[in-house]
């Protein structure tokens, strides 16, 4: 396993982590902050938020490293160089016994002016 595929397994793992805090949590304050119910558990609402604040900026520095990293780790293989359709073409002649196909000319036709 090339260390890109890895790359892109961790990043598939922190999108999802993500989405998931992002989806817990409500502009409004109806998220995971009201179904706790009360300040006996987590610390309190307001801890809460802050856990789903930091945890939010967290995991979107560790998917921006992450991306980056990738790209430095990227080696290219993935490219149309090993194509066997291009081998095919650079290595047969050009066919010079065919005609080119020569485009007519147009001529603007006669207009007779209606009377």
């Amino acid at each position: 396993m090339s260390t890109f595929s890895i790359f892109l397994v961790l990043i598939t793992i922190v999108c999802f982590l993500l989405i998931v805090v992002i989806m817990v949590q409500n502009p409004k304050g109806g998220g995971l902050s009201s179904t706790i119910g009360g300040s006996q558990m987590l610390g309190g609402v307001q801890k809460t938020t802050d856990f789903l604040d930091k945890s939010t900026w967290t995991l979107a520095t560790i998917l921006i490293a992450l991306i980056l990293l990738s790209s430095l780790s990227f080696t290219g293989t993935l490219s149309d160089t090993d194509s066997k359709i291009i081998d095919n073409m650079g290595t047969s002649a050009p066919n010079t016994t065919t005609p080119v196909a020569v485009p007519a000319q147009n001529t603007p036709a006669a207009t007779n002016p209606v009377k």
